[in-house]
């Protein structure tokens, strides 16, 4: 029976969480020679942290301290008891080298597993793996949870649309993993060759980036699926930390292995719950790299009830974007997520866009350019385009509406935004 919607019990979630917390406290000192001295030198001892409030006087773990520690610095187990190391991208700095233990690479295999039955996946399906393998985290992350599921894992790796679609036809793929932006390629080269009705797609699971529901709507739609947004960061084991369920009203994270607070960007203080604010991360059991209040940069919020679906674990709601992300233009500060929620009141608008923004005689100028839908006027669609995004982000800018696939597709992640202000 599904649970009603009533508050989410946070008081008692919180207090299971903060034996672990205390657990994993004296662990890290125990542990982690970076982390004893960085909380010595803050003054805090392992019996200081014990609730989650306490954590407010407890310094935070950036992306840049990971990359300072590179390769290992951080690294709080025996080289013997590493069976694994994964990296970042690397692509604005030094890449982030992660180890993982035997115990890390199968909470990370059990959480995996709990994102695919919350989707609806079953020993039954066949499931088409196309994000990226190697030092990556997603394609292996991905093959392991269905490998702890016990369904059949056909693992093409990223990109030969070509295979993809053979493999997707012959082996008669139940459920499609991808970024959104490479579930969309497909999708739409599904729909030119007419092979809706060949393919055997059920459920689709994407991830990697931030993605809207228009995205979501033109996906289920072409492919005849149902699909649901996965979050993660190679930081925090991988992909595979939370997914929407068949309701798709937040996405349910395991805090029985992760501790998630939401605190102001600027000032850092935890703020009250059910409020947008920046996701931070303690990995309660982890200890390869373990981590401390860990920064993710992603917006999002707690929120305060249960599901109906029923799932025991709470929710945070889809990600809206990054505090790095965030523009800053005539004043207003503009999230990507914000032309996102445009887009799909707008009608005639397609899911695909890109911000354009460059400074003219020392103002800056914004132009939003989107794809409009078959049978629809580009004129009448950029006016109404234009008008909502004054409306709902209150400030004005240029559109410039185009074809539907003239802004590309990609076997990876989608650009957004461009930035030419101070180039």
């Amino acid at each position: 029976m599904a649970i009603q919607l009533e508050t989410y019990d946070l008081e008692r979630m919180y207090l299971e969480q903060e034996t672990k917390l205390r657990e994993f406290m004296h662990r890290l000192f125990a542990k982690s020679a970076y982390y004893r001295n960085k909380l010595q030198e803050a003054g805090i001892g392992p019996n200081d942290v014990k609730t989650v409030e306490d954590l407010n006087g407890v310094p935070f773990t950036e992306k840049d301290s990971l990359r300072e520690a590179y390769p290992l610095g951080m690294m709080a187990v025996d080289e013997e008891e590493v069976v694994r190391i994964h990296s970042s991208s690397g692509t604005t700095g030094k890449p982030v080298i992660i180890p993982y233990t035997r115990q890390d690479v199968d909470t990370w295999a059990e959480m995996f597993a709990r994102c695919y039955e919350t989707a609806g996946v079953t020993k039954r399906d066949r499931v088409q793996v196309t994000p990226g393998y190697g030092l990556w985290t997603a394609g292996i992350g991905f093959q392991a949870g269905v490998e702890r599921l016990g369904a059949m894992a056909i693992p093409t790796g990223p990109g030969n649309t070509e295979k993809q679609l053979e493999m997707m036809l012959d082996l008669k793929t139940t459920v499609l993993c991808a970024t959104s932006s490479y579930a969309l390629l497909l999708a739409e080269e599904i729909n030119r060759r007419g092979l809706r009705d060949q393919i055997r797609l059920k459920i689709g699971i994407f991830g990697s980036e931030r993605w809207g529901e228009k995205m979501r709507a033109k996906i289920d739609d072409y492919l005849g699926i149902e699909s649901f947004d996965i979050y993660g960061l190679t930081e925090v084991y991988g992909p595979g930390i939370a997914i929407d369920c068949p309701e798709h009203q937040g996405m349910h994270f395991w805090s029985d292995y992760l501790l998630f607070e939401i605190i102001d960007p600027v000032t850092g203080k935890q703020v009250p719950i059910g409020e947008q604010g920046e996701l931070v991360i303690t990995t309660l059991t982890k200890e390869g790299l373990p981590l401390l209040r860990y920064r993710t940069h992603d917006i999002t919020r707690i929120i305060p009830r249960y599901c109906s679906c029923g799932s025991p674990y709470p929710m945070i709601d889809r990600i809206l974007g990054r505090t790095d992300d965030m523009i800053k233009i005539k004043g207003v500060n503009i999230y990507p997520g914000q032309i996102d929620h445009v887009l799909r009141i707008t009608p005639g608008c397609s899911s695909e866009y890109q911000i354009h923004l460059k400074r003219e005689q020392g103002k800056d100028q914004m132009t939003v350019k989107a794809e409009c839908e078959e049978g629809c006027t580009s004129q009448e669609v950029g006016e109404r385009l234009q008008k909502n995004i004054k409306i709902k982000i209150g400030i004005a800018v240029d559109v410039e509406i185009v074809p539907i696939g003239a802004l590309g597709r990609s076997e990876k992640k989608s650009k957004r935004v461009f930035d030419l202000r101070y180039v």
